[in-house]
């Protein structure tokens, strides 16, 4: 235990040694990795999952475009056997010419009709197509299509796949439709059985044409005693080399399940078709899904490496420009060290490291001063203080920005994006001003109008917003970034937990020769207690709300007087009311906070 803490203290000293530029390179590439690390995981998850479902739906639609081509087909084969049924039931004497001639026509008509006939209950031949001669040895009424016939007289059966054998040097794969009719013979009637055989070759290539991918394939079985009437590997079946789990899947009429009978792990799925008493089985490997979740796991790992090394690319360059001023502000500080208090480091900026040299030089400046500047110097001070609180907003703000941006554009939300990046340019254009502290109504408003443009898209529309001004007002002078502390409070403490969606609405007018400035929400409102000590409590509260509001109103009254600041009204469940009450100042030379 000792030697572990040993290694994580010299792990700890050595990392405290970094310099920061090093220190910003490691840990954005870190955050960055950790979080790609996260998306990865969950994208492979999502599309692996879609990869499931969509094979399934996939295997489902094929099996259902089987059923219905073959049920046209048999609607089709149908519709001849009860057009030849009809033609044998209007013809009289049986047989004659003229049903025979209409056999042919029909018979000629379609490819895959191989015979009709028309026989006694005793077997005998009446009439047929084609005109060969019949075996003998048939055992004709002991075939199935010939009992069904006439057992269940006047209704259509099809009989197994079986391979044809009534007429002589006919040996084709058939279907046989058969069906127990009455006709007339002799001046009487007297029952028959009339047969159809239709080649099985047209079905069995319907099914060929079938790809359930790589190694899927569809079989179709008799529903009522499980035999397999179709498979593309019928003779690897005959001899015991394939095993189909035929019994599970006479337990579904339709649907799939999952089966791993054969030892490896197959989709299966069912389709029943009408009046005919098959089932269509469609059978898919679930190792091909697999392979299609290596080549997403392959993809998300190479997007993964191309993320990390440009992270890491942007984090050297972005750490090298943050740290070069710090650089700059410590050969300054080792010029001070050795006497030299007629320093001057040049502020290019109102970032950290700008407001920091500023205080450098404002340092080394009171350093020669006289002793009776020390009132002013404790209240450049003070205002010195509340602007470096009133910038803590910012860093946090564009990160959190930067990060929903982020998130918008994996999403692919490109509009959003240009959107808030367009905004953001702005609110920060508007927040420098050249380093003036004083702007204008106008430019006041519109640097508002884009941190809740940003702030609306990060929300996702939890609120909307009105900015109105009079017209005279816009001109007027102000100090700058005081409405957006504000509007921040009333997003952050007033409308997030709300059900409903919210209302900001803002307002500049002038009334009774004084600015104002109206920020008004319906938010869940300020409770009594923390509204007392709002303006005029502590530095803040226990969750950190407030500070803004309070930074606004001291740097109203620390540039204007007592009589200036912030009136706040607010009802729990109904809503907050701010209200900024600025001097009159129409031209550039206004009082400067």
């Amino acid at each position: 235990m000792n030697a572990i803490r040993r290694k994580y203290r010299a792990l700890a000293d050595t990392w405290k040694s970094k310099s920061i530029q090093f220190i910003i390179t490691a840990s954005f590439t870190l955050i960055a990795i950790a979080v790609m690390l996260i998306v990865s995981v969950i994208l492979y998850n999502k599309f692996a999952r879609t990869a499931e479902q969509n094979t399934f739906l996939s295997n489902g639609q094929i099996v259902e475009q089987i059923n219905y081509n073959l049920e046209v087909y048999l609607k089709a084969v149908t519709e001849v056997f009860d057009l030849v049924d009809r033609k044998v039931r209007a013809g009289s004497p049986i047989p004659n010419d003229t049903l025979l001639e209409q056999l042919n026509t029909i018979f000629e008509s379609r490819e895959d009709i191989v015979s009709m006939a028309l026989f006694t209950q005793s077997g005998e031949l009446i009439t047929g197509l084609p005109a060969a001669e019949m075996r003998s040895n048939t055992k004709l009424t002991e075939q199935s299509w010939f009992t069904s016939a006439v057992e269940i007289p006047d209704h259509l059966s099809f009989s197994l796949p079986h391979i044809q054998n009534l007429y002589k040097g006919e040996y084709k794969w058939v279907v046989s439709m058969s069906k127990g009719i009455t006709v007339m013979r002799s001046g009487k009637p007297e029952r028959a059985v009339l047969l159809i055989d239709v080649n099985f070759k047209t079905m069995d290539e319907l099914f060929r044409r079938v790809s359930l991918g790589k190694k899927g394939y569809v079989y179709i079985i008799d529903e009522s005693a499980g035999n397999i009437i179709y498979h593309p590997q019928q003779q690897l079946i005959y001899i015991g080399l394939k095993y189909e789990n035929v019994e599970q899947a006479l337990k579904y009429t339709y649907g799939s399940y999952l089966d791993e009978s054969t030892g490896e792990k197959r989709l299966i799925t069912i389709k029943t078709v009408n009046n005919i008493g098959w089932k269509i089985i469609g059978v898919s490997y679930m190792d091909e899904i697999v392979a299609a979740k290596k080549e997403i796991g392959g993809f998300i790992a190479w997007l993964l490496a191309a993320v990390i090394v440009f992270v890491l690319l942007i984090s050297a360059f972005m750490s090298a420009k943050i740290s070069q001023p710090i650089k700059r502000l410590e050969k300054s500080m080792r010029k001070v060290e050795q006497g030299d208090f007629h320093i001057h480091i040049p502020v290019t900026g109102n970032d950290e490291v700008g407001r920091l040299s500023r205080r450098f030089n404002y340092m080394v400046s009171q350093i020669r001063q006289l002793m009776d500047q020390s009132i002013r110097e404790q209240e450049a001070k003070r205002k010195t203080e509340l602007d470096v609180l009133q910038s803590q907003i910012n860093p946090h703000f564009l990160y959190n920005t930067l990060n929903s941006v982020v998130r918008m554009a994996g999403s692919g939300k490109s509009e959003d994006v240009i959107t808030m990046i367009t905004s953001l340019s702005k609110f920060f254009r508007i927040s420098l001003s050249r380093g003036k502290r004083i702007i204008t109504v106008r430019e006041e408003l519109e640097h508002v109008r884009n941190y809740l443009v940003i702030q609306k898209i990060r929300y996702k529309n939890k609120f909307e917003y009105v900015i109105e001004a009079e017209e005279e007002a816009l001109d007027c002078r102000t100090l700058k970034l005081l409405l957006q502390p504000l509007v921040e409070n009333a997003i952050y403490h007033g409308i997030e937990y709300m059900v409903d969606e919210g209302l900001i609405r803002i307002t500049a007018s002038i009334e009774g020769g004084k600015l104002l400035f109206t920020v008004q929400d319906d938010g869940l409102g300020i409770p009594p207690d923390k509204l007392e000590r709002l303006l005029h409590g502590s530095a803040a509260s226990e969750e950190g709300s407030g500070v803004g509001v309070r930074n606004v109103h001291q740097r109203i009254r620390l540039a204007f007087g007592e009589e200036y600041g912030l009136h706040i009204d607010s009802k729990q469940e109904e809503g907050t009311v701010v209200r900024v009450w600025l001097p009159l100042q129409m031209d550039e030379g206004g009082t400067q906070g």
